[in-house]
């Protein structure tokens, strides 16, 4: 029955309990009653749901609609990221814990090794990205835990006012000093003693001065942070990178399974262009070294040491997609590299013979569904959708035995055997 389709689940439950009640008295048989009860209930069922539709279609809470030229930046991105882990010899792993955007490395290593290549993979990231200068910020929480003490934290206030320091790179240190002290009740000269490490930031040369601080020379969980940031920046050199990387007190990453080496990369600033819009999105990659967290989780306890970092896509695409709309530029949605087309009416046979004959090369080819397009349109939409070549087959052509091959870009047309069109359409793909 055709109605099934038109009506909603409870529509259908009440049918069927009007239809299975019995049949009143006034009725000459249950035929009768059933019949015109269901009758009653279609007619007003169908009518309040052409009135009111039960349901409204719309996408779930905290997602978004992406348009195919989102989806072509999107997939370019996540490509980039996905090679470049590869590239370091990742495994793909599909996990709550694990995603695309996320390289992790597990084991008992010698120390700074694995988390000076999870800084060397940040910048081949955010270097192919072309997303302008970047800094990686650099720290370790065992000095920003030995900087707490020495200052005159209590313990108890170590991941709270580790949670205002996080807050430097959004807000001026008077604010974050307020905070401290009027919302979480820190003495206002312990305050100002953590005001004179937080805002230190330089390379392995203030390594060395913290080594020689008075006050954190004597802490010995600061000791062990700092000597292992001297040896990750040695290793840092080595790959090259040491002038991306910056190590900052500030740096405190609030998460506390964080148990050594921590890290964030921050776009830098750039003058903002006439029409542009600043683009103010925090930290586009972080991560750091979390010894604990696995061996939680492990049936027999085992310490299992990793070291990883995330990227974070979801600011790196509004990043991409604001400055290519700031600059007006398109997006090709396809990857078509050469279109079938024709100057004539009933080619449509030709035309299916020879884009049949491109696919079967692997030459990524497309056409109009129409019998008899028009070769202006044909030729408009190669050019809207950015397609680089277009093969044109008509009453001459199929007289002489050859193809036109045009680029849309020049416009310029060449005639081609049939027999020499794909090996021709490769060259000039290859070359292009």
């Amino acid at each position: 029955m055709p109605l099934l389709g038109l009506l909603p689940r409870r529509a259908w439950a009440a049918l069927l309990s009007q239809l299975l009640r019995p049949p009143c008295a006034s009725c000459t048989g249950p035929v009768r009653c059933q019949s015109q009860v269901a009758e009653a209930v279609l007619t007003s069922q169908l009518k309040a749901h052409q009135e009111k539709p039960n349901f409204i279609i719309k996408t779930p809470k905290g997602t978004r609609d992406l348009s195919p030229q989102h989806m072509v930046v999107r997939e370019k991105i996540l490509d980039l990221v996905i090679s470049c882990f590869k590239r370091h010899g990742a495994k793909g792993m599909d996990t709550p814990a694990f995603e695309l955007k996320d390289f992790d490395i597990a084991g008992q290593f010698d120390p700074m090794i694995p988390d000076a290549e999870c800084l060397k993979i940040m910048c081949e990231i955010l270097s192919g990205l072309q997303l302008g200068d970047f800094l990686i910020k650099v720290n370790d929480r065992r000095i920003v835990d030995g900087m707490f003490a020495v200052c005159g934290v209590p313990e108890s206030k170590f991941r709270a006012i580790c949670s205002s320091i996080d807050k430097l790179d959004k807000m001026a240190w008077k604010d974050v000093r307020h905070e401290m002290v009027a919302k979480k009740g820190l003495a206002p000269e312990v305050a100002d003693r953590i005001g004179d490490y937080v805002q230190c930031h330089g390379g392995v040369s203030l390594v060395e001065q913290m080594f020689q601080d008075p006050r954190l020379s004597q802490n010995k969980q600061a000791l062990e942070g700092l000597g292992d940031l001297k040896l990750l920046f040695e290793y840092l050199t080595l790959f090259g990178i040491a002038d991306k990387i910056s190590f900052d007190l500030s740096l405190a990453r609030g998460l506390d399974y964080y148990t050594g080496v921590i890290y964030e990369a921050v776009l830098l600033q750039t003058p903002i262009q006439a029409g542009e819009d600043p683009l103010n999105v925090g930290s586009v990659a972080a991560g750091g070294r979390y010894d604990g967290l696995v061996g939680m989780f492990h049936p027999k306890g085992h310490k299992v040491p990793c070291v990883g970092l995330s990227i974070g896509v979801e600011r790196i695409f509004y990043i991409v997609e604001q400055r290519m709309k700031n600059k007006g530029e398109k997006v090709r949605t396809t990857e078509t590299q050469v279109f079938v087309a024709t100057p004539q009416k009933n080619f449509l046979q030709e035309r299916l013979k020879l884009i049949a004959e491109l696919w079967d090369s692997g030459i990524k080819a497309e056409m109009l569904y129409k019998n008899n397009p028009k070769l202006l349109t044909q030729l408009h939409y190669c050019e809207s959708t950015g397609i680089p070549l277009v093969v044109i087959i008509g009453e001459q052509e199929l007289k002489e035995g050859v193809i036109k091959i045009r680029s849309v870009a020049s416009r310029e047309e060449v005639a081609i055997k049939r027999e020499n069109l794909v090996a021709e359409i490769q060259k000039r793909l290859s070359e292009s």
